[in-house]
């Protein structure tokens, strides 16, 4: 069933070909700068990994990944979710050491995802993860992070706008961040949905880093759901920006610093997923063998998206619609790849 808006009077602000080019130097620009903020190597990356290694992202426990068996060795493999979990083995497997990283292109295929402007079965993202010290698992080294990626956000911004000028129509990111719990959040809209109070804060505050998610708040509610298993719930967030053209809040990214052995063990209790322990990469985890790390994915399509002003996801990636879906855009004149 569809779920596409059509924004009042929209018309993309570049040609189908601009477009096309102009998601290229996104991509390049902010790529460079990104691995220059935080020191990240680009490394290859798994499009599928076994099921029996707890290396994919469960997300919020009930989506359903795509798997397949392979004919050779019978092993069931499934394609990813997410690297969350990957790229933390990874750093321990590569030898990294504190205060570098590594990022990579990940394209995932969530098949329970609900189609609408902003959500496809097809994802793409930078996935970034980096080693850490003791001493840096804290909200102040998080916020120093988040301000560094909003700054090649909007450095990219810059550029992208001075080569093309329609763009300068609207005002995607501000560098300045604004940082909130989700219990402050509560707190300020007790009666709203969690995404009718983000709604609300990043109208009027703009660049936002919601932090704390997963968590039961003082509601008996999370703000929304988190697995147990690599973001820390206290040391975590989504960033969000106003997205003008649809008229709402906009996550780029969700990152946090990630889970040590007793946040591991207090979460997976919280969760009722102790089942989990015996898994390879969590035994490794619970054992004190992975590094400390800080992480996360920056959507690609949704970066691109935004700071082009597109109306919809499918004006920037290639993917699967339904029938009513290319009707209505075809109809808006939004242009569906």
């Amino acid at each position: 069933m569809s779920h596409i808006i059509i924004p009042e009077g929209y018309r993309p602000a570049l040609s189908l070909y601009e477009t096309q080019k102009a998601i290229g130097l996104i991509k390049r620009l902010f790529e460079d700068r990104l691995c220059g903020t935080l020191d990240l190597q680009r490394v290859t990356a798994p499009l599928f990994v076994t099921a029996d290694s707890g290396l994919n992202d469960d997300l919020s426990g009930v989506e359903r990944p795509v798997s397949f068996d392979l004919r050779d060795t019978g092993a069931v493999v499934q394609v990813v979710h997410s690297l969350a979990k990957w790229k933390r083995q990874a750093l321990h497997e590569y030898g990294f050491s504190a205060g570098r990283g590594l990022y990579t292109d990940m394209n995932a295929i969530r098949r329970d995802e609900e189609l609408d402007n902003l959500h496809s079965i097809y994802v793409d993202q930078w996935d970034w993860e980096k080693i850490i010290t003791p001493e840096q698992r804290n909200v102040e080294y998080l916020k120093e992070v988040v301000r560094g990626i909003v700054g090649a956000i909007c450095d990219t911004q810059h550029t992208l706008r001075i080569m093309y000028p329609a763009l300068n129509a609207h005002v995607a990111v501000q560098r300045d961040v604004c940082f909130v719990t989700t219990q402050e959040l509560e707190d300020a809209y007790p009666d709203f949905s969690g995404k009718e109070r983000e709604n609300a804060w990043v109208k009027e505050h703009g660049t936002t880093f919601l932090m704390q998610i997963g968590g039961a708040l003082r509601s008996g509610k999370p703000h929304d759901s988190r697995a147990p298993d690599y973001d820390d719930w206290q040391l975590n967030g989504d960033l969000l920006c106003w997205n003008d053209t649809l008229n709402c809040a906009f996550e780029l990214s969700s990152m946090g610093i990630r889970v040590d052995p007793e946040s591991m063990d207090r979460q997976l209790r919280i969760a009722g997923c102790d089942a989990r322990r015996t898994l390879p990469f969590h035994k490794a985890l619970l054992a004190g063998e992975l590094p400390l790390t800080i992480g996360g994915g920056i959507g690609q399509s949704r970066l691109c998206m935004l700071l082009l002003g597109s109306a919809h996801i499918g004006e920037v990636q290639s993917s699967v619609w339904d029938k009513d879906t290319l009707e209505k855009a075809r109809a808006a004149g939004i242009p569906i790849l």
